[in-house]
This record gives structure tokens, sequence and C-alpha cells, in this order.
């Protein structure tokens, strides 16, 4: 992997982690005094036979955590971290996530440390963007999207260029 030319400082990467191993991978990336950022969210289910309706808890993107690191550094520690796959890269770079994309996401993150999701959005509604580097664009809500169909948004953001679609907790309904 090649690591751009006066990259020193921290950075925030996207690490792609090993099925189900967020929580693994994020601990372990601690433990190395390594900043990240592991956001979940609660999702409602319901029991198959009750019908009863119960939280459980889910990473925002699956397979994905942030972390915040000297790639030159670092980069090889990171990747050989229990639970990592691998760092997010283009080319052979890692690619960088901007600081406005973390903070957009803690911004969003409550007190008891899960994604605030909005208000119930039906089909047809008319929505804007709030904030980020989509802020102000507007669209028509088309569906909720699972949780494996977020990890398009994540690539789009940090610089992608595939199909988009956007994540009910970054829009809001536009007025008019």
């Amino acid at each position: 992997m090649g690591i751009e030319t006066g990259v020193e400082d921290r950075q925030w990467y996207c690490v792609h982690t090993n099925p189900k191993q967020e929580e693994r991978a994020n601990s372990n990336l601690i433990a190395w005094g390594v900043e990240t950022l592991n956001a979940k969210v609660k999702v409602r289910r319901h029991n198959q036979f009750t019908g009863a309706p119960t939280y459980i808890t889910q990473p925002l993107f699956p397979r994905y955590i942030f972390a915040k690191f000297n790639a030159r550094e670092q980069l090889s520690k990171i990747l050989f971290t229990r639970g990592v796959h691998n760092v997010v890269c283009f080319g052979d770079s890692p690619a960088c996530v901007s600081e406005e994309i973390i903070d957009l996401i803690r911004a969003r993150i409550d007190q008891n440390g899960f994604v605030k999701v909005n208000d119930d959005l039906k089909p047809g509604e008319r929505v804007v963007i709030s904030a980020g580097p989509l802020k102000n664009l507007i669209g028509i809500f088309e569906r909720e999207v699972k949780g494996s169909e977020r990890i398009m948004i994540l690539l789009t953001a940090i610089g992608y260029q595939g199909h988009l679609e956007v994540d009910r907790n970054l829009i809001k309904r536009a007025v008019g």
C-alpha cells in the first residue's frame, strides 16, 4: 500500500472489520491508543411469535468503524489488529475520511451512545439533507435502507463514485 508523501499527521480512516467483529476491532484499536468511532443504532424488531417489539443494537455501518491514526507509522499495526480485515483504500493509498463527516456522525449520537433516528418518514415525502457534504440536497424519500445498504452512503462520502442512497439519519423533511 502506498501512503501519500507528506501525510504525517493523524487522520481519520475507514477500517473494514471482519464479519460481526466491529466491537472486537474497536476495543483492540483503543488498546493500541488509537482514537475510534464505532457508531451504533437501536433497531426495532418484532418478535415473530408474539409480535411484541424489541430493540437490538446494530452498527450504523456494518463491518466498518473509523480510526484516527498516522498511516505512515501505524498502518501495519492497524492491519494486524484482531478484528480488522483491512483499511479502505482507493488505488493503493488508504482513503482519508474528512473530519466533517466524523463530526456529522458524532453530532447525531445521543447520550446513550446511539445514533439518533429521525421520525418515521413516508415514501414520496420531500426531504432535505441537513448537514455534511450533501447539505441542502433536496430529494424524495423512497424507502428505508437496511444496514448493509448504508455502506453505499459511507463509500460515497469518502470519495467512492457509485450509486447514492442517503441514510435516513442524515435527512429531514423539506418545508413547502
